[in-house]
């Protein structure tokens, strides 16, 4: 088949919709478990376990000849920025619900398409990306302008633009992988320098901050294990995988279901309350998303965001 990718079908749409459902627990599971361990500690601490076992995947695969000078310099880079995404979206857990994380968080894909349009010109915007990028602005600001007071003491609003720039992280993180000699890299290698720049600045900035108070519960232990193998580890390397086979661009679509789960995690899970303003919000951050998309679409699935061989976490890795 060499390099031609498929139309999505029956398996991949229901694979894709089983991980957009993990996807979008992640940061309810963080937020049951905060109470025991901070959530910036458990994205360090489940970040490294998962690094542990993409290692061991990259020496079956003998892929880690890729572990060298030609991918150093982007690798590094995107551990950087996947580390920095990492820790604002701990630190926004701490602040504001895990509902609007996991909104705030998929704006990615509207950084992470300007970007490509800054670096690469056949990734230039076209007008109906510009008008997806705007919509999508628009519903940020709507969800910040249209919510009443603050009670006394609430940082969420914070915490909503820790989610907001962890979004510009991951959508950089897409942009270095896209330009740099990653793209070129087994899937494998790219995801172990995301993981290990996860591991070391989550938990290095936990340490520095004194979030590193831990009772061990079973609630904790469960989160743990379910964030490390089955989210950081398992459901990644499904996407990659799929990437291989189908059109990114089909398989990018689908993928918005990912914050849809996890508002709707956050509400029924934690009983989170989400106000008038934030859902009108929501509803054009998502639309707007949509139409940023929707151009690989029109061309046919031509070209894919998401890079099939090196590819890359967007904001469906957190």
């Amino acid at each position: 088949m060499g390099n031609e990718r498929r139309p999505v079908d029956a398996r991949a749409t229901t694979i894709m919709v089983m991980m957009c459902a993990i996807w979008g627990t992640q940061q309810v599971i963080i937020k049951l478990a905060a109470a025991s361990m901070a959530p910036l500690l458990q994205v360090g601490v489940r970040s490294g376990i998962s690094a542990v076992l993409v290692a061991l995947v990259v020496l079956y695969r003998r892929d880690h000849a890729a572990l060298a000078r030609w991918t150093l310099r982007g690798g590094v880079l995107a551990g950087l920025l996947f580390g920095t995404e990492f820790v604002l979206v701990g630190e926004g857990l701490r602040l504001t619900t895990a509902s609007h994380i996991a909104i705030f968080l998929y704006t990615a894909p509207i950084f992470a398409a300007f970007g490509l349009g800054l670096c690469l010109p056949e990734e230039r915007l076209a007008p109906l990306q510009w008008c997806g990028i705007g919509l999508a602005f628009a519903g940020v600001v709507a969800s910040f302008a249209g919510r009443g007071p603050a009670p006394a003491g609430s940082m969420a609003w914070l915490g909503d633009l820790l989610g907001i720039a962890a979004g510009a992280a991951s959508g950089a993180t897409t942009t270095v992988v896209r330009v740099s000699a990653l793209s070129r890299a087994p899937a494998s290698v790219t995801l172990l320098y995301q993981l290990v720049g996860g591991f070391v600045l989550a938990t290095a900035a936990a340490v520095m901050m004194g979030e590193v108070r831990v009772t061990w519960t079973p609630v904790l232990a469960a989160g743990l294990l379910y964030q490390s193998v089955i989210v950081s580890f398992a459901s990644y390397l499904a996407w990659f995988a799929l990437l291989r086979i189908y059109l990114a661009s089909r398989l990018g679509v689908i993928s918005f279901m990912a914050p849809v789960f996890g508002t709707v995690f956050g509400v029924t899970v934690l009983g989170e309350q989400l106000d008038t303003a934030f859902i009108c919000g929501a509803v054009m951050i998502l639309g707007g998303i949509v139409l940023v998309s929707a151009q690989d679409l029109l061309r046919g699935g031509r070209r894919a965001r998401a890079i099939p061989d090196g590819g890359c976490i967007t904001g469906n890795g957190t």
